[in-house]
C-alpha cells in the first residue's frame, strides 16, 4: 500500500548548493539554491528568478561560482538562503566565513566550502516552464582535505542534501555502490 503526499518542490536528495557572486562594490555575495543541476557535461542549470540579487550580479558580472554546501557549515549555508541580498548587502560578512578570488571567473570562491565550480554565465532562460541560469563550467578546484592520492573523495566532502518533504538537511557521505558496473550482472 502506498501513501498519497503532497505536492513538493522535488525530489530528494536535491542539491545545497551555494551560487557565489560579486556584488557592484566588489563585495561577496552568496545564495543558496536546492534548484540546480548538471545541464549537460559542463553546463549547470540554476533555477533562480531574476529577483535575486546573484542573479542580477551573474548578469552584471558575467561569471558565478556553484560549491557544493558540507555538512561543517549548514548553519551558514541555511542562513544564505533565509537572507536576502536585496536586503543584507554584507550578509557574506555576517556569515564570518571568507572568500578569494576565483582562478579563472569574475566571482569569489567560499574558502570553507570544499568543492567549488568556477563559471562563465551562458544566459537566462524565462519562459512558461521555469527560469533560470545557465553557466559553463570552466575550472574546477577542491580542497586538499577533500583530495586522496590525487583524486576527489567525495565522502570527505560531506556534501549536504535538501529534503524538500521535511525541510530538512541530510549528509550524503557513504558510497553504497560502482556507477555502470553493479547493475550489469542483470543484462541478458
Amino acid at each position: 500500500m502506498r501513501t498519497k503526499l503532497n505536492i513538493t518542490e522535488g525530489i530528494f536528495p536535491m542539491p545545497v548548493l551555494m551560487v557565489a557572486t560579486y556584488n557592484e562594490d566588489g563585495s561577496v555575495n552568496v545564495m543558496n539554491a536546492a534548484w540546480g543541476t548538471m545541464q549537460e557535461r559542463g553546463r549547470v542549470a540554476l533555477n533562480l528568478t531574476e529577483t535575486h540579487k546573484t542573479v542580477k550580479n551573474i548578469k552584471a558580472r558575467g561569471a558565478f561560482t556553484v560549491s557544493i554546501a558540507d555538512a561543517a557549515h549548514v548553519k551558514e549555508a541555511d542562513y544564505f538562503g533565509v537572507e536576502s541580498g536585496n536586503r543584507a548587502p554584507d550578509k557574506f560578512a555576517r556569515s564570518g566565513l571568507t572568500a578569494s578570488r576565483a582562478e579563472t571567473v569574475d566571482a569569489p570562491v567560499i574558502n570553507e566550502f570544499p568543492l567549488c565550480l568556477e563559471c562563465e554565465f551562458v544566459e537566462y532562460q524565462d519562459n512558461r516552464y521555469g527560469c533560470g541560469v545557465i553557466g559553463k563550467v570552466v575550472n574546477v578546484t577542491a580542497d586538499e582535505s577533500v583530495m586522496v592520492d590525487g583524486k576527489l573523495d567525495m565522502s570527505l566532502v560531506n556534501a549536504i542534501a535538501f529534503d524538500p518533504y521535511t525541510h530538512g538537511y541530510y549528509k550524503v557521505t557513504e558510497r553504497v555502490g560502482e556507477a555502470f558496473q553493479d547493475g550489469v550482472s542483470l543484462k541478458k
